[in-house]
């Protein structure tokens, strides 16, 4: 999602007394995120780099009292509730200071210090891959089950804007314009733990539900499921009601796509596993009939480039290189490939596949 879909996600589900999971390459903006989040509402902004704390440094030094051992409040405990309190970089934490994390996410407190009332918690983490340290927690369902998970890609379109902001060079602002290739390298995020529906993560949900309004649940539904039920069940609650809405592949494939579609996240991520689903059941009147108008079923393919997010794009054109490596039905999806190679939106992706 992009960073101003990422942010105001952030801030519904802080509202609801959840806690977002920014999730993205360094530079993406993770940290403006919750800056600006912060300068909008009028909150003070703690920012806790746990890479780079000591246990004292998180949960406060022992000291004695009455013949007892308590512990002191740490220096960046909040003194009202009007603040955001960042779990910076949660992936590169020491085991050691993990528990307090937990404690701080699920109870709001830490020891006997309890956090002032209405205060946000919210979490970054690079993606779990050999760019970075890591850390054994973003493996551990127990832990990320806590967290709506909000993967981030930065856009275009929103960096032009923060650069002219933010007055950065005018030779980098053209170059970047002209060669957006080269804004960041791409990857596919990927938290190394399934998510999965639980109790927990129904009632999570609900929370956030609460305060959204039937335009914004529409527009953000799947987003914001899929980042704390994982994108089966995702996939299913907001089909759930309106699967009808969703085109029917084929017609898509042999007609094109509907504009509308551009403007809703929920149909074109449930479009792109119709599509996937689709093509791996094709049976051989359907092959023959797709083969028969296979150059319009690749233009009516690269047009899904505008309209789907890239990394759903990305998993169709994957799906048909794949199967045109196969046994079954791989003919087709060999011609089919040949043909999308002609559209300059799909050749960039099969050049990185």
């Amino acid at each position: 999602m992009t960073v101003n879909e990422a942010k105001f996600l952030s801030k519904k589900i802080m509202q609801a007394g959840e806690v977002p999971l920014l999730v993205g390459h360094f530079g993406v903006g993770k940290t403006d995120i919750a800056r600006q989040i912060a300068l909008e509402t009028g909150r003070n902004l703690i920012i806790l780099i746990l890479s780079q704390m000591e246990p004292g440094d998180l949960i406060g030094l022992p000291a004695k009292e009455n013949d007892k051992t308590v512990f002191l409040r740490p220096d960046w405990w909040p003194e009202n509730g009007k603040s955001i309190i960042l779990l910076d970089e949660i992936n590169r934490a020491h085991r050691s200071i993990r528990n307090a994390i937990m404690q701080l996410v699920i109870d709001k407190r830490i020891h006997n210090h309890i956090l002032p009332e209405d205060t946000w918690i919210m979490a970054t983490m690079n993606p779990p891959d050999d760019e970075y340290d890591q850390a054994d927690l973003i493996t551990d369902p127990a832990f990320i089950s806590r967290f709506f998970i909000l993967d981030i890609s930065p856009s275009l379109e929103e960096w032009q804007k923060w650069a002219k902001e933010n007055s950065i060079d005018e030779n980098v602002r053209k170059f970047v314009e002209k060669y957006p290739e080269f804004l960041y390298t791409p990857s596919a995020l990927s938290l190394k733990v399934e998510l999965r529906p639980s109790p927990r993560s129904w009632y999570k949900l609900s929370n956030v539900l609460k305060f959204l309004n039937d335009e914004e649940r529409k527009k953000y539904g799947y987003s914001i499921a899929a980042g704390i039920l994982g994108p089966e069940a995702a996939k299913a609650f907001v089909e759930f009601g309106h699967i009808d809405l969703v085109p029917i592949p084929q017609k898509v494939l042999l007609e094109g796509i509907q504009q509308a579609l551009k403007d809703d996240i929920d149909q074109a991520n449930s479009l792109t596993l119709r599509i996937i689903d689709y093509f791996s059941k094709l049976d051989g009147a359907t092959t023959q009939l797709l083969h028969a108008h296979i150059s319009t079923v690749a233009k009516n393919l690269s047009e899904l480039s505008s309209v789907l997010p890239r990394d759903s794009f990305y998993a169709i054109i994957r799906f048909i290189v794949d199967k045109a490596n196969g046994k079954e039905n791989s003919k087709f999806f060999d011609e089919l490939v040949e043909k999308l190679s002609n559209f300059e939106q799909v050749r960039s992706v099969l050049d990185e596949i």
